[in-house]
């Protein structure tokens, strides 16, 4: 008989628009659409979600047990799912995986993708194939591993490329890539961390290097690989606006125990980031490109930025602000000269 949760994703795979499904316990099933939860009437037994999360580990060659009750992974279609087991959830496991977009694959499939109009899409482009360093922000499920995607789909296919994730979510057709995944010790492997992966990134003749979410110390040795060469690198950061952005990737530095002063890290962050996207959602619960903030330097002990870019009447609109990266913008990344008159 075929696992209730495997047929639950099977059915559902053809469906629009369902960006996660969500398992509470065996008798609440969620799935989210534009931002809204939706109750579906079905019912699966808890021993296929069980069965479902040992396949899945074994799939990412992952434990789940009583020693690593809590799994993060991917599934087959590069969905990505997280299971936290019992005592920790009551019931049973609980269930969360967020559906992989396959309808968008690049800007060119839909340019009004982000609520995006075809200049801002040009504007993207450039950014990208003028090697600019870029931070995606946004809180939870606005699509900043979507926006990421589309953002790859445009580098140089000549660029080597490494990529570091927690889980494999992102896609780089282009043949001079390393994935990178990062494993928590286990009884097979040692384990290594973001920012080990990350150090050792350094050591592998990159163009770009790619942080999929930097969420601790790993933060500081990016920002290095941005300031030492390494232009065209990108990552996202849970924040729900530019300047908290910033303010995120100090406490990052704090928390993750680095005895430097705060000039010295917005010195890094000033000199090594040139944009932040900032995603959110419109008021019908659609994903969006809120604001794009340029990073131009430093005064005193602060970062100094200008937004270019920022939401009116629920659209997306250049500031008029011209950004400090106009001409590089122009000559390697192919904008026009008169782009932003």
């Amino acid at each position: 008989m075929e696992n209730s949760v495997w047929q639950l994703i099977q059915d559902l795979s053809t469906k629009q628009g369902i960006s996660e499904i969500v398992i509470n316990d065996p008798k609440r099933v969620f799935v989210e659409r534009q931002g809204q939860f939706i109750q579906l009437n079905v019912s699966i037994s808890k021993k296929d979600i069980y069965d479902f999360a040992k396949e899945v580990a074994l799939f990412n060659k992952k434990e789940f047990d009583a020693l690593n009750p809590i799994l993060d992974g991917s599934l087959p279609d590069g969905s990505r799912v997280n299971v936290i087991s019992e005592p920790y959830c009551q019931g049973s496991p609980a269930v969360t995986i967020r559906r992989y977009s396959k309808s968008i694959r690049s800007f060119d499939d839909d340019n009004s993708v982000f609520g995006l109009n075809p200049k801002f899409v040009e504007f993207f482009k450039a950014v990208v194939g003028s090697r600019c360093n870029i931070i995606v922000s946004g809180g939870t499920g606005v699509g900043k591993t979507t926006f990421i995607n589309l953002l790859l789909k445009e580098m140089s296919p000549a660029d080597r490329v490494i990529t570091i994730e927690d889980t494999k979510e992102l896609t780089l057709p282009f043949p001079n890539v390393v994935r990178l995944e990062v494993f928590s010790p286990s009884k097979e492997y040692k384990g290594l961390s973001s920012r080990e992966l990350v150090k050792n990134t350094l050591r592998m003749r990159p163009d770009r290097i790619i942080v999929g979410e930097v969420r601790g110390g790993e933060l500081f040795d990016l920002l290095q690989a941005m300031n030492t060469g390494h232009d065209g690198s990108m990552s996202s950061i849970h924040a729900n606006s530019p300047g908290e952005c910033l303010s995120r990737m100090e406490n990052l530095f704090l928390m993750a125990g680095f005895e430097v002063p705060f000039q010295v890290v917005r010195k890094q962050m000033a000199q090594g980031i040139d944009f932040i996207i900032q995603l959110g959602r419109d008021r019908e619960g659609k994903r969006i490109v809120r604001e794009v903030m340029e990073i131009t330097g430093m005064e005193g002990p602060n970062i100094l930025s200008q937004m270019v870019a920022t939401t009116e009447d629920g659209k997306l609109s250049f500031t008029g602000v011209t950004p400090s990266n106009r001409d590089r913008l122009h000559h390697e990344g192919g904008l026009e000269k008169d782009f932003f008159n």
